[in-house]
């Protein structure tokens, strides 16, 4: 016989089992350079050729982010739009993010060998606000000979309303 301290107890599970799903599927953290993180951002040696290529060999798709300490639009795209579950796992299951400050000083190797530090290589993009994402083909070769925008396949210049961020991620990936 199912009494109504068993239903009650059966629906409180669910909610607490629902809630706490939730909270660990998207949870990003503030790092000490003052970047939101996720623990599934792609940790680099800052080699743009090899992260595509690891990318690749993982099948995703390899994109850079570039945020700012106390951006808020950053915080917003990490605690509202990238909290909600399905947008989350979609872009974890499908995509190697990088995520870069647009004013760092760590020096990274694009696709040509070059060396910059983050805040001139986003200058050499063109990239002039953040968040900001590009998006590149699965596929290092002739990257090196293109212009850096030609390299990109598709770019995120500012963020978009929340019903538009997500297919934005699945029309580069279809």
């Amino acid at each position: 016989m199912v009494t109504r301290r068993h239903l009650f107890a059966s629906a409180l599970g669910a909610v607490i089992a629902a809630s706490s799903m939730r909270a660990s599927v998207a949870k990003a953290r503030l790092g000490e350079d003052g970047l939101y993180q996720f623990d599934w951002y792609v940790e680099s040696f800052l080699d743009l050729a090899d992260d595509l290529a690891a990318a690749t060999r993982d099948g995703k798709r390899f994109a850079i982010l570039w945020g700012l300490r106390n951006c808020p639009a950053c915080r917003r795209m990490h605690e509202v739009y990238m909290a909600d579950p399905k947008v989350e796992s979609y872009i974890r299951d499908h995509f190697a993010i990088l995520h870069l400050n647009i004013l760092g000083s760590r020096e990274v190797t694009d696709f040509g060998g070059s060396l910059f530090t983050e805040k001139r290589l986003a200058a050499h993009y063109g990239i002039i606000g953040t968040p900001a994402i590009q998006f590149f083909p699965r596929q290092a070769d002739g990257l090196a000979t293109r212009q850096p925008r030609e390299r990109e396949v598709a770019r995120m210049e500012a963020l978009p309303a929340q019903d538009g961020f997500l297919p934005m991620f699945q029309q580069v990936v279809g």
